[in-house]
């Protein structure tokens, strides 16, 4: 279930305010905005209640990998 709120959020915030994605002077922030969007997909995945049967897949969407992917968007939001 908390995979599955972060996806949502990371979703209603980027259609609700764009500029999330963005850096500080309004450009794309690709490395930002591809942190998110893997942990919005891991989030939905493992949200929904699907695991993976192979071990390298089941890590892969793990609350873990979502986690990590929020940890490192933040990470890359500070530094801009």
């Amino acid at each position: 279930m908390p995979s599955l709120l972060i996806a949502l959020l990371i979703m209603l915030a980027g259609t609700l305010y764009p500029l999330l994605f963005a850096n500080s002077k309004a450009q794309a922030d690709h490395g930002l905005a591809l942190a998110l969007f893997v942990a919005m997909s891991v989030g939905f995945v493992r949200g929904v209640g699907f695991i993976p049967v192979k071990p390298v897949w089941r890590w892969l969407f793990s609350g873990w990998t979502c986690l990590l992917a929020l940890l490192v968007a933040a990470i890359l939001k500070a530094l801009h």
